[in-house]
Parts: C-alpha cells; structure tokens; sequence
C-alpha cells in the first residue's frame, strides 16, 4: 500500500478502559486504540463508537466500569488490511464499513500500521493535484459571475 500510515495507538490485553480512553486523547489525532498481543498481533479494537455505543449505550445513567478490561468492549476480529492491498481496497473497506481508522497488518496479523481517512485523501490529493485543483466548488454548479469582486 503506498499510501501513508500511521503508528497505531496500541495497548495490550487487560488494560483497563480508563488508560485507553487516556491514550486515546493523547494522542489528539486518533479516535481508536489497538489491542495487540506480546508479538504484536492484532486482538482487537476499541473505536470512539465502541465507546459511545457501548459505554454510554441505550441508558446514558448507567455508571461505566472504567477499570474494566479492553476486552470486555473492544471489537474483537475487526477487519484489517494488508500492506500489498490497493488505497482502492482501502477506501471500498471504509465505505462499506463506515470506518475512519483500518488496522494494517503483516501475514502473521502483527499491526504495522493504521490508514485513516485524511491519509487517503491525502494520497489522492497529491497523485491528481491538478485534477483536484480545477474542479468547482460543486461539478454541476454555474458561477454567475467572475469571482474576486
């Protein structure tokens, strides 16, 4: 895959929900924690919708266990990619799942790296520049007058 990836936020099994929210918002940029065994093999995921779906869920009043382990809410098997996948495969992978943030891994499943969305309009944005560049604001719309006044 050529285009670029990030080094995932990971943590290993049985950290507690507190320490994944909290690295999580150390990041700034991501809104996914990995969970990876001792060889770094991707176990799971723990994603802001696993969090405000399954935390807060259906009774916002319910009190969340936040020493409870990543497993207990992590996406367990969540779907991944390969690094000899295509940005084509990446963006058919996002869409159909609505994910923002795709685990990649090597043949023996060890994370090495996660393609977000920004990453591949970033990808696209410097292959057809000029392409992007030119398009309006909206293909079908008609600009009434010169812009700049």
């Amino acid at each position: 895959m050529v285009v670029g990836r990030r080094e995932p936020v990971t943590v290993g099994p049985g950290t507690p929900v507190a320490a994944c929210l909290r690295a999580i918002q150390r990041t700034g940029t991501g809104d996914s924690v990995f969970v990876t065994d001792p060889a770094g093999r991707l176990a799971g995921v723990l994603t802001e919708r696993d969090i405000f779906g399954r935390l807060v869920g259906p009774d916002v009043a319910a009190m969340v266990d936040l020493e409870a382990p990543v497993e207990q809410y992590m996406t367990t098997d969540p779907r991944t990619l390969r690094l000899e996948q295509t940005v084509a495969d990446a963006i058919a992978l996002m869409q159909s799942g609505k994910f923002r943030n795709i685990p990649v891994v090597d043949d023996d499943r060890r994370l090495v790296g996660v393609v977000r969305q920004v990453d591949v309009l970033k990808f696209l944005a410097e292959s057809f520049p000029e392409e992007l560049l030119n398009l309006p604001p909206r293909p079908h719309q008609r600009m009434e007058q010169a812009e700049g006044g």
